[in-house]
């Protein structure tokens, strides 16, 4: 299974693909494709979105689906979903916290 993700281009922000056709700012809620033909879609809209100046640094990821949501493979991308590890305070990870 895979989700795709960039950076914001106006700010940064790392985002990711959701079923709604935007980008969103949280893992939770993106569009999981679950076979070769939805990767192909997502990769396309990447691509189309990278060529609108909307996002950066595009590319579909490796994901795990659990009974605590989307989870990525790779520990980047892990890191990038939760927000800097530098401080807990601020970032995505505050904002979980916080809701």
């Amino acid at each position: 299974m895979k989700v795709l993700t960039a950076n914001r281009l106006s700010d940064g922000e790392a985002v990711w693909f959701s079923p709604e056709r935007t980008w969103i700012e949280t893992l939770e809620g993106a569009d999981v494709a679950r076979d070769p033909a939805a990767e192909e879609a997502l990769d396309r809209f990447g691509k189309e979105s990278f060529a609108r100046n909307e996002v950066v640094d595009v590319d579909l990821i490796d994901v795990e689906v659990t009974s605590a949501g989307i989870r990525p493979i790779r520990l980047r991308e892990r890191i990038r979903a939760a927000g800097p590890t530098n401080r807990l305070d601020h970032g995505k990870q505050a904002e979980l916290a916080n809701p």
